[in-house]
């Protein structure tokens, strides 16, 4: 492993720590992760190898990454405050994050050392695994489904509760409006009995 490769597995494991606290999710919240892992896929994504069982390891590893982003999106607690969206991670989401990023940090550790490498092309020789960049691609698809649908399920709580924070102060404002117009109504018909 490179230099770079350490800094961009290290950079995505500590990401959610910055979400530990609360934070207002701004543009930020979706470019850094979204840049890192667009960068990664730059460096190590070269074409999807198709050959044997290579698109079945894919498949996995990137359902794999689908499933941890949607319940670290579901696991991250969200609230209005002053009219925008906060964003926490819990210890839940963090470890989530942390589980899947650690890794796929480890798993290239492992990989590189001999006997790693030998365990891994013996499995991969029984499993009709027919390259390395298999593996690449697997992990890198997995962290790529997982930033993406973890962004995508804080954005749509967000936007949900944004919609429903805006509709509560809607009623909120004509609720006593509306209460008004009925009292008049009910004295106007009150009178007429009379």
């Amino acid at each position: 492993m490179t230099t770079t490769d350490w800094i961009i597995d290290i950079a995505l494991v500590l990401i959610v720590f910055r979400q530990l606290r609360e934070e207002r999710i701004s543009k930020a919240t979706f470019i850094v992760p979204i840049a890192m892992i667009t960068f990664a896929a730059k460096n190590y994504l070269h074409g999807i190898p198709t050959a044997g069982n290579d698109l079945v390891l894919i498949a996995v590893f990137t359902g794999v990454g689908v499933v941890f982003g949607l319940f670290g999106g579901l696991l991250t607690r969200m609230r209005m405050l002053q009219g925008h969206a906060h964003i926490k991670a819990t210890a839940g989401a963090a470890a989530l994050w942390v589980i899947s990023m650690g890794f796929r940090l480890g798993f290239a550790v492992w990989s590189s050392h001999p006997s790693g490498a030998a365990h891994l092309t013996k499995f991969s020789a029984a499993h009709d695994i027919t390259s390395g960049q298999a593996w690449v691609t697997a992990l890198i698809l997995m962290a790529f489904s997982e930033v993406i649908v973890r962004l995508s399920t804080i954005g749509a709580r967000a936007w949900t509760l944004s919609s429903r924070t805006t509709q509560t102060q809607i009623r909120t404002r004509t609720a006593p409006q509306n209460q008004g117009q009925n009292r008049n109504r009910e004295y106007v018909m009150t009178a007429g009995r009379r």
